[in-house]
């Protein structure tokens, strides 16, 4: 064996513990934000197939199964905010955040608002305001649009949004970080993104994202299926594991945190 094989240490993961069901007060441990956040703390949520495709025919839903689900409300019901790009808005067919009566309670408990907004960025502002994104919510939706956007979709989307400049140095361009800075000046600390691709490229690229939780799902999709990320921009990121868990469908669920 190399010198190199010698050296490198393993640990088989196994199942010691009872399980953990949607409702064990452990799996929201296991998805609690950091304590005395004093920024945004940015956690992505996204689903992959093993061989590492973001969707299945287009859609991310695809891939999903009951467990998945279970996860995906359980970081939903701990964040301030849900933050996602226009085409995952479109495409997944979004609605606003659904809350129940208990997780409600626990929510204002932590000081949250008992349903949490979703934030949207979008250079070009082109949404539709008769979407079940604007007439499914509870909460009115956050549209992070440019300063040369921001008249229009304003005029566009009336009512159903509050619409806000995330512009930095260039007026005809989204700045995630400057989008971040307004919602931290509204006390929303806790971000989850749930993509598209290119939302968590540009967060990657520009060093925001704080944490991945990715559920890898027990499938073969092959194709020209999309990564999880995407962008022009390539950055060497090390992240350490916080937790790995997996359940009786094969589906495993990771989350790995930035290390500092």
């Amino acid at each position: 064996m190399s010198e190199t094989g010698a050296a490198a240490q393993f640990t088989l993961l196994g199942s010691a513990g009872d399980p953990i069901d949607g409702a064990d007060p452990r799996l929201a441990e296991l998805y609690a934000y950091p304590d005395d956040l004093r920024r945004c703390w940015v956690r992505g949520n996204m689903i992959a197939s093993v061989d590492g495709g973001a969707t299945a025919d287009g859609k991310t839903a695809r891939l999903g199964a009951a467990g998945d689900r279970a996860v995906f409300e359980q970081m939903r019901y701990a964040a301030d905010v849900i933050l996602v790009g226009a085409a995952t808005v479109r495409t997944e067919n979004y609605s606003g955040a659904q809350v129940p009566v208990d997780q409600r309670g626990a929510r204002q408990a932590r000081g949250q608002a008992e349903v949490p907004p979703i934030a949207v960025l979008t250079r070009s502002g082109d949404l539709d305001p008769g979407s079940r994104f604007f007439t499914h919510t509870e909460v009115t939706p956050l549209v992070f649009t440019c300063t040369a956007r921001l008249h229009d979709t304003r005029t566009r989307l009336g009512a159903a949004a509050e619409v806000l400049d995330a512009s930095g140095a260039d007026p005809d361009d989204v700045d995630p970080a400057v989008a971040l800075t307004a919602l931290a000046d509204r006390g929303l600390l806790r971000v989850l993104t749930e993509g598209g691709p290119v939302i968590l490229g540009l967060l990657i690229g520009r060093d925001l994202l704080d944490e991945l939780c990715l559920t890898i799902a027990p499938y073969l999709v092959g194709g020209a299926a999309r990564r999880i990320a995407d962008g022009p921009g390539e950055v060497l990121s090390r992240m350490r594991p916080a937790h790995v868990l997996s359940d009786a469908d094969g589906y495993l669920y990771t989350r790995y945190v930035r290390s500092r």
